[in-house]
């Protein structure tokens, strides 16, 4: 591994959407995601999903950049009561540090506790990210996923 990278967020904007939709367009990373659109490919979807959530007051949505590039997003929104968080940073970036420096930001940035995550049970990866940040397994679920077509076992995950 190389010199670690400079993450930073921002908020997110129109002008990140493009990145961030051909970021998404990676079969693997999209299997691994499990919980997606039905159709990851449709623009107009994609485009539709964040007008709503960059126009909801309610959800905190920022773009992750590793050394100036855009490599994925981050968001936190209340459901049923509770934050939850949720995250995806470029296949092409895996394994380097940034999804959980990216975490560590955001979290730094939203001091409201307990904050939820959902990971499929498979994703071993993601489950890391997690685990390293603190938090802890509290659940599971088994949940229909898009892009599996399939149901599979979802983990629920908390930071106290």
């Amino acid at each position: 591994m190389g010199k670690p990278h400079v993450v930073t967020l921002r908020a997110t904007r129109a002008g990140d959407l493009d990145a961030l939709f051909l970021i998404e367009q990676d079969d693997v990373a999209v299997h691994m995601a499990a919980f997606t659109p039905p159709d990851p490919t449709d623009r107009a979807m994609f485009d539709a999903h964040w007008h709503r959530l960059l126009s909801d007051a309610g959800v905190d949505a920022r773009t992750i950049r590793a050394d100036g590039d855009i490599v994925g997003s981050v968001a936190r929104w209340v459901d049923e009561g509770a934050a939850e968080i949720t995250y995806w940073v470029d296949r092409a970036h895996w394994g380097e540090g940034i999804a959980t420096r990216a975490m560590q930001l955001f979290l730094e940035a939203h001091a409201e506790r307990p904050v939820r995550a959902r990971v499929a049970a498979d994703n071993v990866a993601s489950i890391a990210v997690l685990e390293k940040l603190g938090f802890t397994q509290v659940g599971t679920e088994v949940s229909f996923a898009n892009a599996r077509g399939t149901d599979i076992e979802e983990r629920i995950y908390t930071l106290a």
